[in-house]
């Protein structure tokens, strides 16, 4: 199929490298280190990179992430340019300022490519909440729309895409410094849930807790029928993501599934990749669905 325009997107899309791939959409990997050895945020390339990483976690060592920089975008982008216009759909700022190095990439690639058009748009949005618009963005541009059409309508709903998760291990954010050890201990004894979201401007809320993983699944499903539009007559797209807790995020798919028996297609379950792992640890699972405007810190 001929496209109107190159769609592309960073690894942390949280979504397999096979799928993207066979939607045609070109990545930008990051990477983390451990113990001064650097490796690539996998996607699923790699079967036994997973494991790897959770490994690293299990020993006690933190994993570091850094930012793309500047020419990491101006080269991933330029190679596209050569071949066509380029929509370039960013991890959002919430999570990283790397968006800012890729606009500036931006400015120089269109001084060398004039004759190119390059957009570059802040998600807002991150792992398979992130990968959900792009895939969006992937059916406009498969259904022959603009560039221009396709931009319009990631800007109109990129505070749409929800990112509803909750935690049932806590020891990660002790390690990480997100918790104190004495919070940690004893939301570890209690079995608290903190049930967290995205807020306006993609930055991560915790703005309740409960006990045990049985409520923090209704909590989230209720906050969904909340949110999601046509509530309990949803039929667009959900997509579930885990950390290292596949029989949670099966929990939590059967439980979606049941309350909103209208979404289209399967919901997909797919792994949390190193870079959202390496800062929230094991044990989050995290529900992405479209709906009402995401709502500002409270």
């Amino acid at each position: 199929m001929e496209r109107n325009f190159i769609l592309s997107c960073e690894s942390t899309v949280d979504v397999p490298y096979s799928y993207v791939s066979g939607r045609e959409i070109p990545v930008l990997f990051y990477s983390y280190m451990v113990d001064g050895r650097e490796y690539p945020d996998d996607m699923g390339r790699d079967p036994k990179a997973l494991g790897r990483f959770y490994a690293h976690l299990q020993e006690g060592k933190l994993p570091t992430t850094s930012q793309l920089n500047v020419h990491d975008y101006e080269e991933f982008l330029g190679k596209l340019l050569q071949k066509g216009d380029v929509l370039h759909i960013a991890f959002g700022s919430g999570m990283t300022n790397s968006v800012n190095n890729a606009m500036q990439a931006a400015e120089l690639l269109r001084q060398r490519f004039p004759e190119r058009k390059l957009v570059v748009i802040d998600s807002l949005c991150s792992s398979s909440g992130y990968g959900l618009l792009v895939d969006g963005a992937a059916d406009l541009r498969d259904a022959g729309r603009t560039m221009e059409e396709t931009e319009q309508w990631v800007m109109a709903n990129r505070q749409r895409v929800h990112h509803q998760f909750y935690s049932t291990d806590l020891k990660y954010f002790r390690r990480s410094g997100r918790m104190s050890g004495p919070a940690a201990t004893v939301g570890a004894v209690l079995n608290i849930c903190p049930i967290m979201r995205l807020n306006d401007k993609g930055k991560i809320i915790a703005y309740d807790k409960v006990r045990g993983r049985k409520n923090a699944i209704r909590t989230t499903v209720q906050t969904m029928l909340t949110h999601a539009r046509d509530g309990a007559d949803y039929h667009d797209k959900c997509w579930i993501c885990h950390s290292n807790c596949p029989e949670s995020a099966e929990l939590t798919r059967q439980a979606v599934q049941a309350q909103f028996p209208h979404i289209s297609g399967q919901i997909r379950i797919c792994d949390i990749g190193t870079i959202i792992a390496s800062h929230c640890g094991p044990g989050t699972v995290a529900v992405f669905f479209f709906g009402d405007e995401r709502a500002p810190s409270e």
